[in-house]
């Protein structure tokens, strides 16, 4: 995995080179609002280290982008007061760029969503992704700290 890629959108984003609603940022991941979201609150998790597809990650990096995935997804749906989330990701086929990124998008009975092919719209402007954006920021905050490890079994 090369670490920066100066023709990939979004490790120009990582550098702080482009600009993005920054929803949070640490050693492993940064996570930005989508700019064409389904919903306000569509977030998208990009590993720090350039790789295109999933395959391409490397293996001791899936967990801790998947740790911080899990923690988005419960942040996107507690910020945004949605009754669950989406969590996907393209690899190569519909990938509109390059750099491996899970979307994290939330999601109510009845929103519309049907299938794959889903409309994307826009922020009503910079005030509302800001606000969105602070939103998610304080509900992953919450989330890290009331993430609990999981109980081991006892084996039987």
């Amino acid at each position: 995995m090369a670490p920066v890629d100066s023709d990939c959108l979004f490790c120009r984003i990582i550098a702080g080179e482009e600009p993005s609603y920054q929803v949070m940022s640490d050693d492993c991941v940064v996570a930005v609002l989508d700019v064409r979201p389904l919903f306000p609150g569509h977030v998208l998790v990009l590993p720090r280290g350039h790789c295109e597809t999933l395959a391409d990650l490397p293996a001791d990096q899936v967990g801790p982008l998947f740790g911080r995935v899990r923690l988005m997804a419960r942040a996107v749906a507690d910020g945004m007061d949605a009754e669950g989330t989406f969590v996907a990701m393209n690899n190569r086929v519909s990938q509109s760029v390059p750099h491996l990124h899970v979307h994290v998008v939330p999601r109510r009975r009845r929103d519309g969503l049907r299938g794959f092919f889903w409309p994307r719209t826009v922020y009503d402007g910079d005030e509302h992704a800001s606000a969105v954006a602070r939103t998610l920021r304080d509900a992953y905050q919450r989330a890290v700290s009331e993430d609990e490890p999981p109980t081991p079994r006892a084996a039987p």
